[in-house]
């Protein structure tokens, strides 16, 4: 084998590293490290999945390298990389004195070997390693422009700490015909694109402002949409901003109550919704219970389903601290099946529309963080405004309240809601459903037409 073919084939190797990067949400750019012709390590980018900034593809090859020789010095090795290594990565290849670096696409803007710099030139260094760059470079630089162009739809770039999950994972989602509706421009949004559904007249009499919770998304009000169109009002379903076809933070710290709480109110006020019934579920109705005493004079009603207000001066329920538990224990947990799991009338291709927002641990900051941010303690974010939110309902409170309980619940269940229904200020005996669990939407063209009918009254 000649020496451009031998090249070519360990970097095909460091290609493979670079799509098992892609899949897991990171940059695709994987690295081969060489002895004597034979492999001793691999690596690929793993900044977000480590929480590591250092955790290159290079770096994480070079660790391996090293311990699997015993030694730092990697001076009989070679490295090849999918991309033009950066200055920290060039750093290191020249402290552990590697022999050879051979890497495929040029980088215009980080690229320490030739592009913004050459560090590997510098004759002062104690130790010079020989660069050749652009082996099977085109094929390196199409994986990523492939996974950043998923990343950057229409008219709003996507923020270098976000990510936006492809369009085709949304393709023929069964009973979703909705048109997609996206901003990007409200003050607390910064830049990240937030998705929601507006469907219906803008005059109509009622607008049904429907949010979901964790871990779903706009999805779950496909069976209840209809009803609500039928009686001649407007839909309008935002995804929170992690979840659905809204831009998704990399950093679980990105999200707070207060944060999403803003969002929502700028979002209500942008498209100036009024007449408002506030549709509610899980951390729909966390947040979404805390917006009418913003402005009271847009809503005039509640259609409150499996939810609760964490004040922080109440336990918060059995079933919910097992729900966080499990979700501490199991941060990847399948989302397809957990909907399965507790809705067994439900297709398989709609359990998978609910995974769909997320290909990998990359897209789930929102839902690793949602079950600790609910407010447990009197001083949490969020417990304080849900205290102001439940003085409100209990004394204020003027519009028709519609409650419905899906009785399966073990997380948010019947004894969770009755307590709530006590401080929500003329709320109706609930319509409980003794085959709907968690997810109550999944039974939603019974509530949706119980509803409609009760706020027509």
């Amino acid at each position: 084998m000649n020496a451009e073919a031998r090249d070519a084939a360990f970097m095909g190797l460091a290609l493979v590293q670079a799509r098992a990067a892609a899949l897991a949400g990171e940059v695709p750019v994987g690295a081969v490290v060489v002895r004597r012709g034979e492999v001793i390590a691999v690596g690929r980018n793993a900044p977000l999945t480590d929480h590591d900034p250092t955790a290159h593809a290079e770096i994480v090859a070079l660790r391996a390298a090293a311990k699997a020789l015993g030694n730092y010095r990697l001076e009989e090795c070679e490295l090849f990389v999918t991309l033009e290594p950066c200055a920290m990565c060039s750093g290191a290849m020249l402290h552990a004195r590697l022999k050879r670096v051979v890497f495929g696409a040029a980088d215009p803007k980080t690229g320490a070997a030739g592009s913004v710099v050459n560090l590997f030139a510098q004759s002062q260094l104690n130790h010079q390693t020989e660069v050749v760059g652009g082996v099977m470079a085109e094929e390196g630089a199409q994986l990523l422009k492939l996974f950043f162009k998923e990343r950057r739809v229409n008219l709003h770039p996507l923020r270098e700490d976000a990510l936006r999950t492809a369009e085709n994972r949304f393709s023929n989602l069964p009973g979703f015909p909705w048109a997609p509706h996206y901003i990007s421009d409200l003050p607390s949004l910064n830049g990240l694109r937030l998705h929601y559904l507006d469907e219906g007249p803008d005059d109509a009499a009622v607008t049904w402002l429907c949010l979901h919770g964790n871990p779903a998304w706009s999805y779950l009000y496909r069976k209840m949409i209809p009803g609500f169109l039928a009686s001649g009002g407007r839909v309008v379903a935002p995804d929170l901003i992690g979840f659905g076809k809204s831009d998704k933070p990399k950093k679980d710290v990105a999200h707070s109550f207060t944060w999403h709480r803003q969002v929502l109110i700028e979002l209500i006020e942008r498209l100036g919704l009024k007449r408002v019934v506030l549709v509610v579920q899980d951390w729909g109705g966390l947040l979404g219970l805390t917006l009418p005493m913003q402005a009271p004079e847009r809503y005039q009603g509640l259609l409150v389903m499996n939810t609760t207000l964490a004040t922080g001066d109440a336990p918060l329920s059995p079933g919910f601290l097992a729900w966080r538990e499990m979700c501490a224990k199991n941060p990847a947990f399948d989302v397809a099946r957990l909907f399965a799991r507790g809705n067994p009338q439900m297709g398989a291709e709609e359990c998978a529309a609910y995974q769909a927002p997320f290909p990998d641990q990359g897209h789930r900051a929102a839902l690793r963080v949602f079950p600790a941010m609910v407010p447990e303690h009197p001083a949490d974010d969020g417990a304080a405004v849900s205290r102001q939110a439940r003085d409100f309902f209990r004394h204020e409170w003027l519009g028709k309240t519609f409650m419905a309980i899906g009785q399966q619940d073990p997380v948010l269940g019947e004894p969770v809601m009755r307590s709530l229904a006590a401080d929500l200020r003329g709320c109706c005996e609930p319509m409980v459903l003794p085959d709907a669990g968690h997810f109550v939407q999944e039974h939603g063209e019974t509530v949706a037409t119980e509803a409609v009918a009760f706020f027509a009254r």
